[in-house]
């Protein structure tokens, strides 16, 4: 309870959008960074080091600038541009306001250097090797104008011996974090192309776990969990479900007559044909060799019998051609209602059952246990 006015204003601050709070959470890390060289530029004013006028004028417009990032971020406007957490505006502004500090700095303008460093570390994380090569000659390019006009303009507190050493260093290092930038690309692609690549072996994986590999229906096992889980719900809810079993009539003959891959194409077309007439709701998965299990949630035998007469009829109407031959099919189908204080392997008995029945009377007809 203490912490929910803390979490409602970080959520007032940063919004619930999970992208756009990560964008608005890396501006706030910059806005720190920053807060803490105005910090120490205050110091080095305080003590003498740097005018203190110029110093309040530094800081004033350092921290507006982070403002306004945050404020583009935070309304929104930054999501019509290519990178919407506008982070090498961000890189760009935050060198050219540690270049104006080391300007003013004087005797402690080499404690400008670890800001630099942390600005490019705090970018390759984000940026891309592009990016950061552009940013990289943007950096040492505009320090070495600014040491190079305080050598000019100051001599005496920018010695040009001293300022060659110090822009040779920024020179030596912003490229050096530059190819760093690079190598940590090449790491996070081959990162995301690894984590991708097990994703989609997981998904093949668990397709071939849960799917027939003839019809493309769950199978036995899948079905088995599919239907354990609705008969708990409906345990739960007080609902019923119906179970039915539908036999591919004389498949083994059409097996004999014309081949196992003529019997393979009659599943296949029973299965996409049944799959078009059964309801949304319910699930067909394969059985066994020519035997269809059909979960059908929230009914009762009556509705889903005449449901499943339906579904007959039409698959009656289905004829399978392979190669010269023309099969005909038929289905037997035993129908059975989920009693409460039931076992499913009991409401399953009674499907079979009744499939039994049916297929006795002569097949191509349901019958309801």
């Amino acid at each position: 309870m203490k912490t929910a006015p803390f979490h409602r204003l970080a959520d007032a601050l940063l919004t619930t959008e999970p992208l756009q709070r990560a964008r608005l959470a890396q501006v706030g890390r910059a806005m720190l960074l920053l807060a803490a060289a105005v910090v120490a530029m205050n110091y080095f004013a305080w003590i003498g080091v740097a005018p203190a006028a110029a110093v309040l004028a530094w800081s004033a417009l350092t921290l507006l600038g982070m403002a306004l990032f945050y404020a583009l971020i935070r309304g929104g406007w930054s999501r019509r541009r290519a990178d919407p957490s506008l982070t090498v505006p961000q890189m760009l502004f935050a060198l050219t306001s540690a270049a104006v500090a080391y300007a003013l700095l004087g005797a402690g303008r080499a404690a400008v250097f670890p800001a630099v460093m942390v600005v490019l570390v705090f970018g390759m994380f984000v940026a891309s090797p592009r990016q950061m090569r552009w940013v990289s000659l943007y950096a040492v390019g505009l320090f070495g104008a600014v040491m190079t006009i305080k050598a000019v303009t100051a001599p005496q507190a920018y010695p040009a011996a001293i300022e060659l050493g110090h822009f040779l260093l920024v020179a030596t290092m912003v490229p050096g974090v530059s190819v760093l930038a690079g190598r940590l690309s090449r790491l996070r692609h081959r990162a995301r192309r690894q984590r991708s690549e097990l994703a989609q072996a997981l998904a093949r994986l668990r397709e071939q776990t849960t799917r027939d590999e003839l019809t493309g229906l769950p199978n036995r096992r899948h079905m088995q969990a599919l239907v354990a889980q609705e008969h708990q719900r409906c345990t739960r809810s007080g609902q019923s479900f119906c179970l039915a079993l539908l036999d591919i009539d004389r498949l083994k003959s059409v097996n004999n007559a014309h081949g196992y891959a003529c019997g393979d194409a009659v599943l296949q077309a029973v299965a996409q044909e049944a799959l078009r007439h059964v309801r949304g709701s319910d699930v067909l998965a394969r059985w066994g060799s020519g035997v269809f299990l059909l979960l059908m949630s929230d009914t009762h035998a009556a509705l889903a019998r005449g449901g499943l007469e339906r579904v007959l009829e039409r698959l009656a109407a289905l004829r399978v051609a392979h190669g010269n031959a023309i099969v005909a099919v038929t289905l037997s189908a035993g129908l059975s209602e989920h009693h409460a204080g039931e076992a499913v392997a009991q409401t399953l008995q009674r499907a079979e059952r009744a499939l039994q029945e049916a297929k006795t009377q002569g097949g191509a007809q349901a019958v309801a246990a």
